[in-house]
């Protein structure tokens, strides 16, 4: 958080390769939890904890690299990018594979280390930015950029795509193809529907025809496999 306590861009600073990850989210912690800074280094270490559990594949801390890398390229385009790359670092901070409720018990755990020690109006806001990673309601504003860069894996060059979609795979090893396809394709069909991929103009522009490329060719392969 900046000097006004607001959250807004010019505290966050340019991308820094000599800047630990841990370093990184200690700095961003103590801006927007200044009252629960000294949780800073212990909230680092249990998420760690929690994005290394050994049955992630996908949702782990390389996607959360991955999600840094692209709020680096579009923080100034934000109107609280504090506030935005906060919800990136909690938004898959609980993950069993399958549940319902991954994003809400993500939130309840960001509020559970941050109550008491940053501005209500921003906690509820962060809040809100990790439950749009439900995919179930349209963004708005700084939450555009929030869902966009989580899917954003949907338009990387097509080897590291369709790794990413195995390693996501993998996270259901219980289940059987014909248990895991037939849903994933239904929710691959809703991103597929919408009018425009991406929500951000930022995203649509770089991004948008390979990420419907992509998800084109990965219908059809499954609709090839019977699971249409």
């Amino acid at each position: 958080m900046n000097e006004r306590g607001d959250g807004r861009g010019d505290a966050v600073p340019p991308p820094n390769e000599s800047v630990s990850e841990q370093q990184r989210f200690m700095a961003l912690w103590r801006r927007v939890a200044p009252g629960a800074a000294a949780l800073a280094e212990t909230v680092y270490r249990q998420l760690a904890e929690r994005y290394g559990e050994p049955y992630r594949h996908y949702h782990t801390l390389n996607h959360i690299r991955h999600c840094l890398r692209l709020f680096d390229r579009t923080a100034a385009l934000m109107r609280k990018p504090d506030l935005v790359e906060m919800a990136l670092w909690f938004h898959d901070a609980i993950y069993q594979p399958g549940a319902q409720d991954n994003e809400r018990r993500s939130a309840n755990l960001f509020r559970q280390w941050a109550e008491g020690g940053m501005d209500p109006m921003n906690l509820q806001r962060v809040d809100d930015l990790i439950m749009l990673t439900t995919h179930r309601d349209s963004p708005q504003g700084d939450g555009e950029f929030v869902v966009d860069i989580d899917l954003s894996s949907f338009s990387l060059p097509w080897d590291e795509c369709e790794r990413d979609g195995r390693r996501v795979r993998a996270e259901f090893a219980e289940l059987s193809d014909a248990q895991f396809y037939p849903g994933h394709l239904r929710f691959l069909r809703v991103l597929q529907s919408r009018p425009c991929f991406f929500y951000t103009d930022f995203f649509r522009r770089h991004y948008e025809q390979l990420a419907r490329d992509n998800l084109h060719r990965i219908i059809t392969r499954l609709q090839a496999q019977g699971y249409g």
